[in-house]
């Protein structure tokens, strides 16, 4: 294996002189960077990063944790999380993903074994694990959920709005009989959207109905299962808010199952725009909340911490949108 010793005999120069311009520092004269650089090229040097990190005390890992993995994570979301910090992040860092709730306690998350973390956060059960981080002083950027009080960035979108727009939209189209299924229960996002759906149905001097709020968790099982209940009642709605795409997707296959058209009989309305919001029958309308985006964002910003070893703090909320598709129809009364 070609080393930094070898480069340095070739080039005729210290060892420390072709560390310096292989890691771009402006101490090192251009001619001698170029010259180091083309012999790197030409020995097909690959940096050792166990001995690097050893140097500059860099562990060359960015975390990527979620509340938990294995409950209330949709495939979509998580996927749409990893594909944009993966954007980011460049060769130089390896990109470690895992769920808080893996751990028993956060001992072995610590400076030495990560330069910055991204928490996809879910739950305000994740305050512990938030103040471990900021206590190991490892850069942090919290997404997907507003935290208030902490000296952190914090990127979002404004899952209350977004819900709004949706029900708002339902009502529009004639509907005042309108259901949630929910998210689960203790997430942010589950209330934050039952919130902008009650303070849909309350400016339009709709009442509310318990029996028309159903629990789910994000699952397609559990919006096929909600749907169900809902479709039993004595008097079923005419429309469902579901707070995600994949609830949508199973309430859909539930009112199919049941002899019931979307939207002749039953106007349905999703959460997130995943991908498969577009090929469902009929195509699904939601609410767009960008979690790419976000993802990308959270991971430029950590970058930056990261590349000027600085700190800075900012709160961004991304919009939502209203994506219309043809699972909402007008009700003639």
């Amino acid at each position: 294996m070609v080393t930094i010793k070898d480069i340095a005999r070739i080039a005729n120069v210290s060892h420390t002189t072709v560390s310096r311009a292989l890691n771009d520092s402006p101490l090192i004269k251009p001619d001698t960077k170029r010259k180091i650089l083309e012999i790197a090229s030409q020995l097909n040097y690959t940096p050792n990063y166990n001995a690097k990190s050893l140097v500059l005390q860099k562990s060359y890992t960015i975390g990527l944790f979620f509340t938990s993995i294995s409950n209330g994570t949709s495939a979509s979301f998580f996927v749409d999380t990893v594909k944009g910090v993966n954007q980011v992040i460049n060769q130089e860092y390896n990109l470690f993903v895992r769920g808080i709730d893996d751990y028993h306690d956060f001992s072995s998350i610590h400076k030495r074994r990560f330069d910055g973390i991204i928490l996809m956060s879910q739950s305000e059960e994740d305050h512990a694990f938030i103040a471990h981080v900021t206590q190991e002083s490892i850069p942090l950027v919290v997404l997907n959920r507003d935290v208030s009080g902490l000296t952190i960035t914090n990127i979002t979108a404004n899952d209350r709005e977004g819900s709004f727009q949706a029900v708002h939209y339902l009502i529009e189209n004639g509907h005042s009989d309108i259901a949630i299924i929910e998210g689960i229960k203790g997430f942010k996002s589950s209330y934050e959207r039952k919130m902008g759906y009650l303070d849909a149905l309350k400016s339009h001097h709709l009442t509310s109905r318990s029996d028309w709020m159903i629990p789910g968790n994000y699952t397609m099982e559990s919006g096929y299962s909600a749907m169900r209940q809902l479709l039993s009642l004595p008097h079923p709605p005419t429309a469902v808010f579901c707070s995600n795409d994949d609830m949508a997707i199973g309430a859909m296959n539930a009112a199919f199952a049941n002899g019931i058209d979307v939207p002749k009989d039953m106007s349905i309305i999703g959460f997130d725009d995943i991908d498969p919001a577009k090929y469902t029958t009929p195509s699904l309308s939601t609410i767009k909340r960008p979690i790419e985006k976000i993802s990308i964002l959270g991971a430029e910003k950590l970058l930056k911490m990261l590349e000027e070893q600085t700190f800075e703090y900012e709160k961004l909320f991304v919009h939502t949108e209203l994506i219309v598709r043809n699972s909402v129809s007008k009700l003639v009364k």
